[in-house]
Parts: C-alpha cells; sequence; structure tokens
C-alpha cells in the first residue's frame, strides 16, 4: 500500500454477526420478515385525506399475488422489470414483487424525460414496466414501437390508459392495473401454490436484483448493476450498528428510483421497523407533523430551507423574540460542544439550557413531530454550520456517504460516535483508501459488478484487485472518519494555475445566506471566480416586505438593487473566510431556481453543474469581457 492510506471497518460497538449472517437474497430477506412479523405495522401511507397502515402480513399477501401475477406473465429469474413511479406504497409492492418473482428492478425517476426513458428500457432489456399514472404510460407510448422486448404495461392508478394514456393500442391486450394483476397472481398460486419458492430458489447472491441509472450529467445515463448480496449486506451493515431498531418509525420522501431511498427500504425489512411513505416534497414538514417519525433521511437542501426558513422569520420579526433565539442558540452551541466531547452541561449552562429548550428548541423540534432522534443527510455535501445550528437546537444530522456504484451506503456518522464535517467511519464490512492524488477508493459488498453493456467504463472505475474509484477527493482521519472535500472532475484551476474546490465554497455561502437556494461556483481557466446565485422563493418573501418590495415577483425581487445588495453583503462575508485566488469577484442572481423539471438539478437534488454552466455561458461569459 506504501503511502496510501488504508481503512479497513468494524470499528466500536457493532455485531459483525449480522453482517456475517446476512440472507442470501433480498427475496429471501423480504420473505423472512413476512413471516417473522406479520402482525407489526410495515407501511403508512396517504389515503383520503388521512394515514392508512399496513402490517407485515397484509403487505406480504398483496406481494406474493403480485410477484405470482409476474410470474404468470412470463417473467424469469433476472429478466428486468421497470418502476417508473414516484415514491409511494405502490412502489414498494411492486419492487418486492419482483424480487420474489425472481427478476431484477430498473428504476426511472418520474421527470425523467420521454426519451431516457425509452433509452433506459431498451438498454435494460425491462420485459414489464409498473407505470405511476398516464404521464408516465404516455412517455412509452411515445416511445412504443422502439421497445419490442416490452410485453405487459401495469398502471398504479386504476383510471389510467384512457384517452389521455393512450389506451390498449396496437391491437395488443398488453395493459393491466395493479389490482388486476393480483388477481391474476391469486388465480396461478391457487394452482401453483409454491411458485415464489421457487422462483427465489433460482437466484442467488450474485445474481441481478436492481438497475439503477445514473442521473446522466453528462451523455447518457450507465446502469449500474447492484445484486442481491449488495441490499442485503446494506440492510445487515446498518442492523451491524445498532442505530435503528423494529420500534423506530420512518418517514420515507425520498426517491426510491435512488440508491439512498433503496438502502433505507433494505434496513426498514432487515430491521423491521415501520415506514410513513409519502414522495410529495412540498408535504415533507406538514406529514411530519402528524406521523412523528423517529429518524429520517434528507438531501442537504431540505435543511438549508429549513434553516432558512427558521431565521429569516426570527430575523424580520426582530425584538425581544429575535433576542431570545440567539441568546437560545448561543447555550446550545456550548452545550453541543460539550455533548461533541462526550460529557452534559452542569451548573448554571445546565439550568440555562433548559430554559433555552423549553423556550426555544422545543418548538423547532415539534415542527418535525417531536420525536425525532436523528436525520440522516446524503445525496450531496451537508455545511458544517448547518449541522452545528441543529444540533445547538437539539437536532442531531448525522451524515452520510456513498453512491450508486456503492449501494448508497458506504460511511455514516453514528449517533454516539460523530464529527461535524466529516461522513462518519465505514460501515462494517466496507474498506476505504485514500490514493495518492486524494480520490476515495471503496471496496465491499456494497459496490457493484460494473455498468450495464459497458465493460470498458466498468474497468475504468474498478480496478482488478476490487476497488471503486469514486471520483471523489477526500482525508481519513486517524480513526477513520472520511472527509469529502469535492468532486475530482469538479475541481478546476484558474488561468493563474491555483486549484479551487466549487463545493466547499458553495456549501459555505449557502450556510452563510439564509435566502440563497442554489450558487455555481465558475472559474475553469479564468482570471478569477465568479458564481451565479438563485434565491429560495419561502424565505426571500420575507426579506422583501423589509426591502419594500412586497407583492413583487421572484424575478422582480431577484432583478433589484436591494436583492443584489444583500447577496453583496454575504458574498463579503465568504470572501474574507476564503484564499485570494478563491474569491468571487463577480455574481449574477437568476431570475429564477434551479429545478429538477428544467434539467438543472437531479431528482436528489444534486446539481447538474455542466448543465448549468453550459445553459448560462453568456452570463458566465460576460463576467470576463
Amino acid at each position: 500500500m506504501s503511502s496510501d492510506l488504508l481503512w479497513g471497518s468494524n470499528p466500536g460497538d457493532v455485531d459483525q454477526s449480522k453482517v456475517d449472517n446476512r440472507a442470501s437474497t433480498v427475496a429471501e430477506l423480504i420473505l423472512h420478515r413476512f413471516e417473522s412479523t406479520p402482525d407489526a405495522e410495515a407501511f403508512r401511507y396517504p389515503s383520503d385525506g388521512g394515514w392508512e397502515s399496513s402490517t407485515w402480513g397484509q403487505t406480504g399477501e398483496r406481494v406474493r399475488r403480485l410477484a405470482a401475477g409476474l410470474i404468470s406473465l412470463g417473467i424469469e429469474p433476472e429478466q428486468r422489470v421497470a418502476i417508473a413511479a414516484s415514491t409511494r406504497y405502490e412502489w414498494v409492492l411492486a419492487d418486492f414483487a419482483i424480487m420474489c418473482a425472481g427478476a431484477a428492478t430498473t428504476t426511472i425517476y418520474p421527470t425523467t424525460t420521454p426519451d431516457e426513458v425509452s433509452y433506459i428500457l431498451g438498454d435494460s432489456g425491462s420485459r414489464v414496466v409498473f407505470v405511476e399514472d398516464d404521464e408516465q404510460l404516455k412517455k412509452i407510448r411515445e416511445h412504443r414501437s422502439e421497445l419490442p422486448d416490452i410485453a405487459w404495461l401495469v398502471t398504479f392508478t386504476d383510471g389510467a390508459g384512457g384517452a389521455d394514456g393512450g389506451g390498449r393500442d396496437g391491437g395488443a391486450d398488453d395493459l393491466l392495473t395493479l389490482a388486476e394483476l393480483e388477481e391474476r397472481g391469486a388465480a396461478y398460486l391457487a394452482e401453483q401454490p409454491d411458485a415464489i419458492e421457487k422462483a427465489v430458489a433460482t437466484i442467488g447472491p450474485d445474481s441481478l436484483a436492481t438497475l439503477i441509472y445514473t442521473s446522466g450529467t453528462t451523455g447518457r445515463p450507465k446502469g449500474v448493476r447492484l445484486t442481491h448480496d449488495c441490499w442485503t449486506y446494506e440492510g445487515a451493515a446498518i442492523d451491524a450498528v445498532r442505530i435503528l431498531g423494529p420500534d423506530d418509525l420512518q418517514y420515507l420522501w425520498l426517491p426510491l428510483a435512488h440508491s439512498f431511498g433503496k438502502v433505507l427500504l433494505s434496513a426498514q425489512v432487515q430491521i423491521g421497523f415501520a415506514t410513513a411513505i409519502d414522495g410529495r416534497v412540498d408535504k415533507i414538514i406538514e406529514n411530519v407533523a402528524v406521523v412523528r417519525p423517529t429518524f429520517m433521511g434528507a438531501a442537504p437542501r431540505i435543511f438549508e430551507k429549513a434553516y432558512g426558513r427558521i431565521t429569516s422569520t426570527i430575523e424580520h420579526e426582530g425584538g425581544p423574540k429575535a433576542a431570545l433565539f440567539h441568546w437560545a442558540i448561543g447555550v446550545g452551541r456550548r452545550v453541543s460542544e460539550l455533548r461533541q466531547q462526550g460529557t452534559e452541561p452542569s451548573g448554571v449552562l445546565a439550568l440555562q439550557h433548559k430554559v433555552a429548550d423549553r423556550l426555544v428548541f422545543a418548538k423547532i423540534r415539534d415542527r418535525f413531530g417531536g420525536r425525532l432522534r436523528f436525520f440522516v443527510s446524503g445525496s450531496a455535501a451537508l455545511s458544517q454550520h448547518l449541522s452545528e445550528w441543529f444540533h445547538a437546537a437539539g437536532i442531531l444530522i448525522i451524515e452520510g456517504y456513498g453512491l450508486t456504484e456503492t449501494s448508497a451506503g458506504t460511511c455514516v456518522n453514528l449517533p454516539g460516535r460523530f464529527r461535524f464535517g466529516t461522513v462518519g467511519p465505514a460501515l462494517p464490512g466496507t474498506q476505504l483508501r485514500i490514493a495518492h492524488d486524494g480520490e476515495v477508493l471503496v471496496k465491499g459488498p456494497g459496490v457493484m459488478r460494473g455498468y450495464q453493456g459497458m465493460p470498458e467504463l466498468s474497468d475504468e472505475v474498478l480496478d482488478p484487485d476490487g476497488w471503486f474509484h469514486t471520483g471523489d477527493i477526500g482525508t481519513l482521519d486517524d480513526e477513520g472518519m472520511l472527509r469529502i472535500t469535492d468532486r475530482k472532475k469538479d475541481l478546476f484551476k484558474t488561468s493563474n494555475g491555483k486549484y479551487v474546490a466549487p463545493q466547499a465554497i458553495e456549501t459555505m455561502f449557502k450556510a452563510l445566506c439564509p435566502y440563497a437556494s442554489q450558487v455555481v461556483v465558475h472559474g475553469e481557466g479564468r482570471t478569477f471566480c465568479s458564481a451565479l446565485v438563485t434565491l429560495d422563493e419561502d424565505s426571500i418573501a420575507g426579506w422583501a416586505r423589509e426591502a419594500g418590495l412586497e407583492g413583487r415577483s421572484y424575478e422582480e425581487i431577484a432583478a433589484s438593487d436591494q436583492a443584489r445588495q444583500m447577496v453583496q453583503g454575504y458574498v463579503d462575508q465568504l470572501n474574507g473566510r476564503l484564499n485570494r485566488w478563491e474569491t468571487i469577484k463577480k455574481f449574477a442572481i437568476l431570475d429564477h431556481d434551479l429545478t429538477v423539471d428544467d434539467g438543472e438539478m437531479t431528482p436528489s437534488l444534486k446539481l447538474k453543474r455542466r448543465v448549468v454552466e453550459t445553459r448560462y455561458a453568456d452570463v458566465l461569459d460576460s463576467f470576463y469581457s
């Protein structure tokens, strides 16, 4: 290994037997969960303005019928079955059924364009497609003639497939509802009651379980091949670190088409806790107050928005409320520092914290239901400032790290072992290595088995010894805590020969400015760094009232002198913390926020840097003309 730094995990209080004795396949794990805790709650999901609940036994009955239905349609082991839908209970039913039929799931984000949907379905060779509604159905109908492998389409919505959805076209009766697929499965099981067990017996740990296509920030998406062993390992490794138990309640909104959502689903099946599931992002705050979860996974953007909304509201109220809030945060920070060192406050500080908690922090926690033990942050870098701020308020955010190619779960801070600014230690059974150029390498059961139909590209990132080259730059401390500094491909060099890590600067700015939604730092080959800034529509509304811009549109606010002066003030603060060659000399406020629908953000809320830089090249070029 010479000067490379290698860290083999298994530190601390872990139950290694969970990893060593894990299930052979996801299907085996699912069936065991159905049988071992049939009366325990499995899922809650929105229904008629409220929430409906399903036990593991009830879920299992539906899954078995759906799996048998797929088998009756001719689905064979490891054949691909796609799901084009947002996160919802039916997505889980479909995925579990695919696993129990011995097939493999191809995931498709609901925001994927028709052309890319066609590419993914064709590249994966999918035979059946579960579609959420007419919108998803139409995408497939547009390219139906180009997809001869698809035999059946199954809709989650009973009314889908009418005039708007394209109907049962081409003279082929290729459209089923979920209920109709269940009916077929029930009839099939009546004739062959052991059909599921026979299908599961045909697959093993190295059988394909999931094809997840990367976001495709450049070029066509790549299909990441994840086996059953990848997911059973992830579930077992999370179980082994003892941060979750069967009495926990998860709130799940993350895209299940993304590996972060899938790894949380794997952990649920392994451990047996319940999940309230609703993929509507605009309902998160409203729902968590009702559901009262004990933990939730989220992307950093959710915490940035919550922080911006809380702090901007306090600043606009001013007076005694603002003074009390700032005093409480100061007290909370001192307590946070002690707790990070493993001690508790005493004396006057303990009394002050009790008052601060009752008057301020409890109200913040109530927004998230009041029972939250921790958040898990992933998908992108989380500002250390935000981690520390929330911890001061009594809310722990444990940041984790992973890629689609590593089944999402590679590292995670633990409630009893965390260090803000890092993504924590490796999960038990995973190894980390820092190469000579600073790139993070990963080895372990969670690493993919290659890209679909791309052997040369697979060989580029998977070396002969099994190490996956992540493309991330990072460091490991002497306790095995990993710190990610930037994406290798995002690092750029100015014309003066100085390297700049844009992600670190962007994260720092969003922590400073509660009104910022996104910031894109630019400067490759340029004489200085510049930036594109967008404003958060919720947070900026209160600021606009104070600035005399009440009632103005977002575009008018973004174009105002007041907004520019406000952003300039935060840019000045940012520059005071940077090296000279990193400072932002010029910036522009865009007249709209970056969105998933416009292709500027991935569905997991990561910035598509190259897309944004290309789309706004004229604005960036104007800084240097």
